[in-house]
């Protein structure tokens, strides 16, 4: 979805605070420690979370609520270790930190956020922020797990270790937070904060060491639960059965998308088209009824049929990541990873990209040298995002038989859609290899990833996120994909016959047929018509905008117009066109937010104008081959 991670919106208050008071709160912490999920309960924004680092990459800003003001700004910033940039999203960190970031408030106070459960590691930050001298409050995050888990910490010997105040809290239930706006009143006035005294601090080491001894000294003791962790991290990231453990995994996931969803789907696309039915004798005879119903209702409702199905791909997708498991996930991908030239921290912004890759190409940031970096980021779009599921939903449940094998455990349905799934990572890892092999080459980069605590999901972060998720698909729906919807049936009734009455030409000799017969020689040896050709034009501006192009293109010819687009699909198409489809949309790049957010990162046209070249061209030179064999095979 070209709009499906948008940054939260912030708005500067209408009354800006008067000269000397706080005016912006910055919240800091290391990777994972719930940052992003207290910027949530603080401004009551949804900016995404999930359990592994890396999901917050550039910072956030939002006006705080219930701290007694409305005219403080939170800026929530990418998670760092310590104050040494050496990676993107920690410029971002230490520039707005220290009031050196353009456009960003300079920050009056600093809540540090600490993950309980690994509080020695965590403390190696808390040293150079104070050291800053700015008052800071700090945060000891899922102290709830901590203690449930056999843990400890007293509080008041750490703030006297650290001389500065220190609460307890749980973001995700939102306990103890009242501390907040408690710091917050007592610091009316802009002021400097002792700096902390430290020992001379040498190396990484010697940073540790002094961590080690504070947590000594305050009593802490680690949750025992990380035996356990241990325990199960055995066999999840076991050379062999942690690989076969994620692929069932992600085998079972899909096979329910397609058991339980396509029934939901098919469902939820009767209710769309009685309520298309019931809509239809309020309204007009004549052009006014077919612009409405027959354009925009019936290529809006061809793709919104397939909520049910995103939805629930996203509801175990926000499983996975908020248990933990994904970034375990991280590890298996490293030791393929590792082979091509790239590292473990790739995986997060290629996980990120089965959402979308506008994100994901954003999370590359955290990776810190820049071949690496511009490598990932060229490889990114050929992942599996949401905007092509649909594309993939409609081809397979016309073309390819409902059969399944043992027992219904996994379908040939499944099978093709891994396989598209498989095609799209080994398209990104062989390009990949290519890049590092030659103009992006550089040395292997040590991967270090510290592995969150196991989880139980919660029932509002999962409801949070499909809400989200909805509403990005929605709104995708009634603005891109409705426009597009109405300008294709506007060149479909035109030019106009000036006859005795007046009358729209027949659908091949309308504007947009005229267009799409002009592009058919170019794409009839990959077995695609006009119509898929005016599609794949259409879906440069977003992918999913395809299925609504095919619904409002079959809605308008009288050949088609009473079936049902999987129908009509599967009337106009054969099975080599419809593979060759699918692959070609594995391949292509088709996404004008991708381009501009590549041009964005690495600042030059020249990388997203080679990347959507040599897309097309693999996408093309795919399709080929596949339909020429399907051909052969099938007749």
């Amino acid at each position: 979805m070209s709009e499906c991670c948008a940054p939260p919106a912030y708005e500067p208050p209408v009354n800006p605070p008067p000269p000397g008071e706080l005016s912006a709160v910055v919240l800091i912490g290391p990777p994972n420690s719930g940052k992003s999920t207290l910027f949530n309960r603080l401004t009551g924004l949804r900016q995404k979370v999930a359990n592994y680092p890396g999901v917050t990459v550039e910072q956030h800003m939002g006006l705080m609520a219930g701290v007694g003001r409305e005219d403080l700004t939170l800026i929530d910033l990418p998670g760092i270790y310590s104050l040494s940039p050496f990676s993107e999203d920690a410029r971002v960190s230490i520039d707005v930190l220290r009031g050196k970031m353009p456009g960003t408030p300079k920050p009056d106070a600093v809540l540090l956020v600490l993950d309980s459960l690994h509080l020695t590691r965590q403390l190696m930050l808390a040293a150079p922020v104070l050291a800053v001298g700015l008052p800071t409050l700090i945060l000891l995050n899922m102290t709830d797990l901590m203690e449930s888990r056999g843990g400890h910490i007293d509080p008041l010997k750490l703030a006297r270790e650290l001389g500065a105040p220190v609460a307890q809290i749980s973001a995700v239930h939102g306990t103890g937070l009242e501390a907040v706006p408690l710091f917050l009143n007592q610091h009316t006035q802009r002021t400097v904060a002792q700096p902390l005294t430290l020992p001379v601090i040498g190396n990484a080491a010697s940073t540790h060491t002094w961590a080690a001894q504070v947590s000594r000294r305050t009593g802490y003791r680690a949750p025992l639960s990380q035996e356990n962790s241990r325990r199960i991290d055995n066999l999840l990231l076991h050379r062999i059965w942690g690989p076969l453990l994620f692929l069932a995994v992600v085998i079972g996931v899909f096979e329910v998308v397609f058991s339980v969803g396509q029934p939901l789907s098919d469902g939820f696309g009767d209710i769309l088209a009685r309520m298309g039915s019931l809509v239809r004798p309020f309204l007009p005879a004549g052009w006014i009824q077919s612009l409405l119903l027959d354009g925009a209702w019936k290529g809006i409702s061809s793709v919104l049929v397939f909520l049910p199905q995103i939805l629930l791909l996203f509801l175990f997708i926000g499983i996975l990541e908020d248990s933990g498991y994904l970034a375990r996930a991280a590890l298996i991908a490293d030791r393929v990873m590792r082979t091509i030239g790239l590292n473990g921290k790739a995986f997060i912004p290629l996980l990120s990209a089965y959402a979308c890759a506008v994100p994901a190409i954003m999370a590359t940031r955290t990776i810190e040298n820049k071949r690496d970096r511009f490598a990932t980021i060229l490889v990114t779009p050929f992942m599996t995002c949401s905007a092509r599921l649909p594309v993939y939903m409609l081809l397979i449940a016309a073309f390819i038989p409902n059969i399944v094998w043992l027992h219904g455990f996994i379908g040939l349905r499944t099978v093709v859609m891994l396989s598209l799934y498989l095609a799209g990572f080994v398209g990104a890892m062989t390009t990949a290899w290519l890049l590092k092999s030659s103009i992006l080459k550089s040395s292997d980069a040590p991967f270090i990833l510290e592995l969150p605590q196991y989880r139980m999901p919660t029932v509002r972060s999962l409801a949070l996120r499909l809400i989200d998720r909805a509403k990005v698909f929605l709104r995708q729906a009634g603005t891109v994909i409705l426009c597009v919807t109405l300008a294709l049936w506007v060149m479909a009734h035109l030019p106009v016959i000036h006859t005795s009455t007046v009358a729209a030409p027949e659908l091949a000799d309308s504007v947009i047929g005229r267009l799409g017969h002009f592009i058919e020689p170019a794409i009839a040896p990959l077995g695609f018509n006009w119509k898929i050709g005016i599609g794949l034009l259409s879906s440069v501006l977003a992918r999913e905008v395809m299925v609504s192009t095919m619904g409002t293109l079959y809605g308008a010819d009288p050949e088609t117009q009473a079936m049902h687009l999987q129908t009509a699909l599967h009337h106009d198409m054969t099975l080599g066109g419809a593979l060759a489809l699918m692959i070609f949309f594995a391949f292509a790049m088709q996404c004008t937010s991708t381009m501009a957010v590549v041009r964005r990162e690495t600042n030059s046209w020249k990388w997203p104008a080679l990347q959507f070249a040599y897309m097309l061209v693999l996408a093309y030179a795919a399709a080929f081959v596949v339909n020429h064999i399907a051909m052969a095979i099938f007749g």
